[in-house]
């Protein structure tokens, strides 16, 4: 890991509060040391008289939703979320008496927020859901801004819904035994917020960096909940990202993947002429800041990526074959929905191998 990167996690007391304006929909995301103990307290403005509770984490770290609950043991990773995942959790909410009135509560990390998320969505045509993310990606990015989804055999996150939890309750304490992979997987989200209006979070302690990156989603979030338009921002580095991600069988954990997708995002800026070399230079400094990959894995093929990119849900092809990226330019990051197959694959061919 760099040595400039601080896991400076804040002492009780330090907490931050991030509005979500969706009107009726609102919700706050509380980022802090403790602040999960706030549980009860949100289930009762839900006014929920039962909670189902889906934790991959050990049930001591879940606090009483101050209403009669069932815990589910759910597992993290990308292999669980499926739509037979969805599934299971759907019929045990009914076995739960899980009325439409009641609550879901997700605790782990963002491939269970996703998933319990998009079950929350789908059950009785959508129930409350409150998230508890416990990973640095989770709290950062995955929690937040309504999107739930699986994946499929043929590509990350393309069956989801928009389903916006009732609160986010962002404790930072869950991080303090977090694996180092983890946190380079959170890393890789705050990387490519400085290019989408979050500024330089380099110098900042990790409770400031999560408050930044969840402020500045939930501005775009605000503006945009279903990616009519400016929402598209939020892709800045996921196009490339999750064609690595699922052509590596998520070898690449996600913020990896989106570190070595942001790099090659200014690449191709550069190469498009929409940037100059010293804002294609700063994409790399930023990355690597944070000890993040930056190469493309050896023996991964350009074709197939590029199959995936132009499948990836975040990403569009327009009839002349061109892709879609969001990419820096003068005006900075905005979506690019011309870009010419044979400029990808200059860039792809030019990146570094591992």
């Amino acid at each position: 890991m760099n040595a400039g990167v601080r896991h400076a996690l804040p002492s009780v007391g330090e907490i931050g509060v991030v509005r979500v304006e969706l009107g009726v929909r609102s919700y706050d995301v509380w980022v802090g040391a403790g602040v999960r103990e706030r549980l009860a307290e949100v289930v009762a403005g839900v006014g929920a008289s039962r909670a189902v509770i889906v934790s991959a984490r050990p049930a001591e770290l879940v606090p009483d939703p101050g209403v009669p609950y069932r815990v589910i043991e759910a597992r993290d990773g990308e292999e669980n979320k499926t739509l037979a995942t969805v599934s299971a959790l759907c019929r045990e909410f009914a076995e739960a008496g899980l009325g439409r009135e009641d609550v879901v509560i997700s605790c782990g990390g963002g491939t269970t927020t996703d998933t319990v998320g998009l079950a929350a969505a789908l059950y009785h045509r959508g129930v409350s859901v409150i998230h508890l993310p416990t990973s640095l990606l989770a709290q950062v990015d995955a929690s937040t801004g309504g999107k739930t989804a699986v994946n499929l055999p043929e590509g990350k996150n393309l069956v989801g819904a928009y389903w916006q939890p009732k609160a986010v309750l962002c404790d930072t304490d869950y991080l303090r035994t977090l694996p180092e992979r983890e946190w380079r997987n959170g890393y890789g989200e705050i990387a490519r917020c400085h290019f989408i209006g979050a500024g330089d979070l380099r110098g900042l302690s990790t409770a400031e960096q999560i408050t930044a990156s969840v402020r500045r989603k939930a501005q775009i979030v605000s503006a945009d909940e279903r990616d009519a338009g400016l929402r598209h921002l939020l892709n800045y580095g996921h196009t490339l990202g999750h064609a690595l991600e699922t052509e590596t069988g998520f070898g690449l954990r996600h913020g990896e993947a989106v570190a070595v997708g942001t790099v090659f995002a200014g690449r191709l800026a550069g190469a498009l002429g929409r940037i100059d070399q010293a804002r294609v230079d700063e994409h790399l400094a930023v990355v690597r800041h944070y000890g993040l990959p930056w190469r493309l894995p050896a023996n991964v093929d350009p074709d197939r990526l590029i199959t995936l990119m132009g499948r990836d849900k975040k990403a569009a092809t327009s009839p002349s074959g061109h892709l879609a990226f969001v990419l820096d330019g003068p005006v900075g990051a905005e979506l690019a929905d011309d870009v010419p197959e044979s400029a990808v694959r200059a860039c792809l061919a030019a990146m570094p191998h591992d």
